[in-house]
């Protein structure tokens, strides 16, 4: 079976500030005429989700991949990483070695640990062998930003009240890592 080339944008998110950075990835990888999918690892009710589980199919098929969390002290949260313990047989086929890749990530406070958590998404990925790239200064709303946004990838700071509204900073430098992640791609591919 042939499939179009595409992007996997892969996210888990409890209240969906994370699901919305995904989204505005995507965007940002559509705009340069390469398909996102984006797929989730986990659901607490499967009819919760929007969007399908991941395969592996997914993962040997895809150009590059797109990775998000909500902090969990510091870290990725526990389905996300319970995926990738799973993904061994990608690891000793190499399936992913020189893909591009970046993380993303969404905090209730803007100390709550985006960029550890950013850190320790990029793990597996290194592990992986793929090419981890972040957001580099020449978008202007890294300068701009007062909640989410760092150059290790993008972010969103939610505040106690959990709103899932991005700000229009968090916005661009999602579009902005999105459209990275599809040139490099397309570079590479």
């Amino acid at each position: 079976m042939t499939t179009s080339p595409f992007i996997l944008v892969l996210y888990y998110s409890r209240h969906g500030s994370v699901l919305n950075l995904a989204k505005q990835i995507a965007k940002g990888i559509e705009s340069q005429g390469i398909e996102a999918k984006i797929r989730t690892v986990s659901a607490r009710d499967e009819t919760e989700s929007d969007y399908p589980l991941v395969t592996q199919d997914d993962l040997v098929s895809c150009l590059g991949i797109a990775m998000g969390s909500p902090c969990r002290f510091g870290t990725m949260a526990a389905p996300l990483k319970t995926f990738w313990e799973s993904t061994s047989i990608n690891w000793l086929s190499g399936d992913l070695i020189d893909k591009p890749a970046c993380v993303f990530t969404s905090s209730s406070s803007l100390h709550g640990g985006n960029e550890a958590t950013l850190l320790t998404l990029s793990l597996p990925l290194l592990h992986h062998g793929m090419l981890l790239m972040g957001v580099p200064y020449s978008e202007p709303e890294l300068h701009n930003t007062t909640s989410g946004g760092t150059p290790y990838g993008a972010s969103h700071v939610s505040g106690l009240n959990s709103s899932n509204e991005l700000t229009y900073s968090e916005v661009a430098i999602c579009k902005t890592l999105g459209q990275r992640l599809a040139i490099t791609a397309q570079k590479l591919g």
